[in-house]
């Protein structure tokens, strides 16, 4: 069985759980629910090593810092946006770095 790469997204401006979430550490970042963050529970949800690949992780500059110090043991391949253009753009920049035969799951990392 072909494995999934795992494509996570992680972004946003920070501003929907304000004051909580702010752009310096959004949403994905924040310990909402139980110890871990969202970004890391997102990664847990892909950590089965049968079936998934290590996750490509797409952020910006801003975020960069936070993925790096969360991505953990496993590791991953983490892409920079070179501006943000949302999710359709954050997408197609991943697709772009993996083989064309390469099965994408995309998770957002703020659910």
């Amino acid at each position: 069985m072909d494995r999934i790469t795992p494509v996570v997204l992680c972004g946003g401006s920070g501003t929907r759980l304000w004051p909580r979430s702010r752009a310096a550490k959004p949403k994905p970042f924040l310990p909402l629910v139980g110890e871990g963050t969202l970004f890391e529970a997102t990664l847990a949800r892909c950590a089965d090593e049968a079936r998934f690949t290590a996750p490509l992780v797409v952020t910006g500059t801003a975020h960069l810092p936070h993925v790096e110090a969360q991505l953990g043991p496993r590791g991953g391949e983490i892409v920079v946006e070179p501006a943000a253009r949302n999710t359709a753009a954050a997408i197609a920049l991943a697709a772009l770095r993996l083989p064309p035969e390469a099965i994408m799951l995309v998770c957002p990392s703020d659910h």
